[in-house]
């Protein structure tokens, strides 16, 4: 019964790739961006405003790090993920989401000083390749001369964000709950992207993309890491880590399945070479370097 809350945070998430690439052709990347945030901000706030405001006095000095935190990991990856979802597939927005891990580990050895072994070099520069010969359709050479599409650029970039995001988590170590944590950082999403949505054209809520905002407001920001929080506590953070790694394959089926996007043969060898490199990373033990 305790990996039903690991596998349904991933399955909320992977869905939530196909929800992106949906949104692109009904809603403004800035608009569901913002609607997503206020509405689980809303639907919190009965619930978390008072014990956040009884705790004020251990959250006020952490102010500016849940800002930056709330900045990198709501606001920007987001949002270049809806951005992103312009110019590229729902497929490549999932696989390459599968970098996170091997990202992160560099930063732990640049920003935290973590001593890492081997394995975890070999395994991060596995899963760098898998990555680039799906963004690159099954062609290296190509990926040289042309560099990145636009919308596989943004979602690095997406990636990026978030590695560094979950790298000050662990940094800074904020001594607050993790609920009151979410919900502050929902607010900071709130604040960094009002200017460029009072600022960029909209579309409106309609009834082709009010699905869209709910999915992203309840399954993908709220169901999703109570879940994932919930398995934690249950299974530990080093056994339900290797959950995330489902995240590139349930994006291929989920959009195969939904959007028609065609698998390829070099999207499961890519993936294969990213799984292949996390295992490693987290498996392979040996002496710190």
């Amino acid at each position: 019964m305790h990996y039903i809350f690991p596998l349904l945070a991933v399955l909320s998430w992977a869905g939530n790739t196909v929800i992106t690439k949906m949104s692109a052709s009904s809603i403004e990347p800035t608009e569901i961006g913002f609607y997503r945030w206020l509405l689980a901000w809303l639907l919190m706030t009965p619930f978390m405003l008072r014990p956040t405001l009884r705790n004020w006095w251990r959250i006020r000095p952490h102010l500016g790090k849940i800002f930056i935190m709330g900045t990198l990991g709501m606001a920007m990856f987001q949002s270049l993920m809806y951005f992103a979802a312009q110019y590229t597939t729902a497929a490549n927005i999932g696989i390459i989401q599968a970098l996170i891990p091997g990202i992160s580990l560099v930063l732990a050895l640049m920003l935290l000083r973590q001593r890492l072994t081997p394995a975890a070099i070999v395994g991060a520069a596995t899963a760098f390749i898998g990555v680039l010969l799906v963004v690159s359709n099954g062609q290296l050479g190509q990926l040289v001369q042309q560099g990145l599409n636009r919308g596989d650029a943004l979602m690095v970039g997406a990636v990026l964000s978030y590695a560094l995001y979950s790298t000050l988590l662990k940094h800074w170590q904020v001594a607050i709950s993790a609920m009151q944590m979410m919900y502050l950082q929902m607010l900071a999403a709130i604040i960094v992207q009002l200017p460029l949505f009072l600022l960029q054209p909209k579309t409106g809520l309609n009834m082709d993309n009010i699905p869209l905002v709910l999915y992203a407001c309840l399954a993908a920001s709220m169901i999703a890491p109570l879940a994932w929080m919930h398995g934690v506590r249950l299974m530990g953070p080093s056994r339900i880590a290797i959950f995330f790694n489902l995240m590139p394959i349930l994006s291929l089926f989920i959009a195969a399945l939904t959007l028609g996007e065609a698998i390829e043969l070099y999207h499961w060898i890519g993936t294969a070479i990213i799984l292949l490199g996390v295992f490693l990373a987290e498996r392979w033990k040996g002496k710190p370097a």
